[in-house]
């Protein structure tokens, strides 16, 4: 197995007399971090070609996956989307200068109201989604469709149980 970058920080581990379970966690979060940087690198190149920011793509694809009108409250955004309401309240108004998204009274609920993908906010959702595919698959380009299931897999292995954790 060729080495990686993170290889080179374990004899500085070792010299610090960490133990291998926890030099193992350590390599294991480095290299999901780098992976992270890397995907958000290259999808981020791409959506900056449509003038969109990730956060932006991420909004316009949670609303592209809602079920037809394809709307949904700006609190359910914040939540599924792990954003503040003050960050997603500056997102939307973004969208809506743009004409991607609109805003619509709730006629079930006056306190709120409705963010909806318009047709030209679903074209670009579309065309973003394809983007960020095409940068994940130039990236991953060259690694066997097989080693990347195996990491998947190995990765919903340690991330399951974390799920349930709850932290301060």
């Amino acid at each position: 197995m060729k080495p990686d970058e993170i290889d080179a920080l374990v004899p500085r581990w070792q010299r610090l007399g960490m133990s291998s379970s926890l030099i193992a966690t350590l390599e294991l979060s480095k290299r999901a971090t780098r992976l992270d940087q890397l995907f958000m690198q290259a999808i981020k190149a791409e959506l900056a070609e449509l003038g969109l920011t990730y956060a932006e793509f991420d909004v316009l694809i949670a609303l592209a996956r809602a079920e037809p009108p394809h709307r949904m409250k700006p609190s359910e955004l914040s939540k599924s989307l792990f954003l503040t309401s003050g960050g997603i309240s500056n997102v939307l108004q973004r969208l809506t200068a743009a004409g991607y998204v609109e805003r619509e009274a709730n006629a079930g609920d006056a306190r709120s109201r409705w963010v909806q993908l318009t047709d030209e906010g679903s074209r670009v959702a579309s065309a973003a989604l394809e983007a960020a595919n095409r940068a994940q698959q130039e990236l991953m380009a060259g690694i066997p469709e097989e080693t990347v299931r195996r990491a998947a897999d190995a990765l919903r292995e340690v991330l399951a149980p974390l799920s349930r954790r709850r932290f301060r």
